[in-house]
């Protein structure tokens, strides 16, 4: 499935965010994967994965992200927000996006075991549901993907 361009700007100190997040979540033994919202060019929320910190599967970064920006913005359509992730949302993740109404996604590396947004599924762009979502993958993705594999590396030789 080919990317869908939205006219939101690419923001790289966004993305930069996201993968300090990261690698934050990597220093804590987390698998390295960190979000951001975006909304008017400001960073409102930011997040990283704490599944094994908090014993919650449902603390996927994205979700961290989305829930932190709707308090923040003090309502649950993001629809003026954009979404920057270093791993192409799985299932769960890129549901929370429609449902949120989100304007636009970034993603780093493709996930071809989880990728709900282009390699397993297309729910961003799915016409069924009730939003569609334009998403950019790849950004950084050799970056995004050398954390991930690094993590796993190191665990493998520990």
């Amino acid at each position: 499935m080919e990317p869908v361009p939205f006219a939101a700007a690419f923001d790289e100190a966004a993305m930069q965010a996201a993968i300090d997040e990261a690698s934050a979540a990597a220093a804590k033994g987390e698998v390295p994967i960190g979000a951001v919202v975006v909304r008017n060019g400001e960073i409102i929320a930011r997040a990283h994965n704490l599944r094994e910190t908090d014993r919650n599967p449902l603390a996927h970064a994205e979700i961290l992200a989305i829930g932190a920006a709707a308090q923040m913005v003090g309502a649950w359509r993001l629809s003026d927000c954009e979404i920057y992730c270093t791993l192409e949302p799985c299932p769960m993740c890129a549901g929370a996006i429609v449902a949120a109404r989100m304007r636009g996604l970034y993603f780093g590396a493709y996930d071809p075991k989880a990728g709900a947004v282009s390699s397993l599924y297309g729910m961003l762009s799915d016409p069924r549901l009730n939003h569609e979502t334009p998403w950019t993958g790849g950004v950084r993705e050799g970056e995004c993907g050398d954390l991930l594999s690094g993590f796993f590396d190191s665990l493998r030789t520990d």
